[in-house]
């Protein structure tokens, strides 16, 4: 099997940012419409620093945006790539779909005939 290196990489870095709970947090927040990262930061419980870290993390999967608008940062989600993110899961669950098929057959190949073992031992 191929496998392209700079996909496998995008979608590494899509589901690695999903991977965190704060993140995934800040990614419902934001769909909602733009917030401030000093806006963000206030609904969790650790430093504002932190908060950036994990709006970068989505920043660098693409999952969200972030613009200056005076002394602010807003971010925002990009739906594109939460769209891809659901292509991703999409082409991997048609993949484990087609491999669990293929084991269903192959078994079903192997068991030969069903038979019927209900009424042995019994009499006659």
């Amino acid at each position: 099997m191929v496998v392209d290196g700079s996909i496998d990489e995008t979608v590494d870095r899509l589901f690695h940012a999903l991977a965190d709970a704060t993140r995934r947090d800040i990614l419902r927040r934001c769909v909602r419409g733009e917030l401030s990262v000093s806006r963000l930061a206030e609904a969790y419980p650790m430093s504002f620093a932190a908060v950036q870290k994990h709006v970068a993390v989505l920043e660098r999967a693409g999952l969200v945006t972030k613009q200056r608008r005076g002394r602010e940062q807003l971010v925002r989600t990009d739906p594109e790539a939460v769209d891809r993110a659901r292509q991703a899961l999409d082409e991997l669950e048609t993949a484990w779909r087609g491999r669990v098929e293929r084991m269903s057959r192959l078994l079903a190949e192997d068991a030969g005939p069903a038979v019927d073992n209900s009424t042995e031992g019994q009499d006659r």
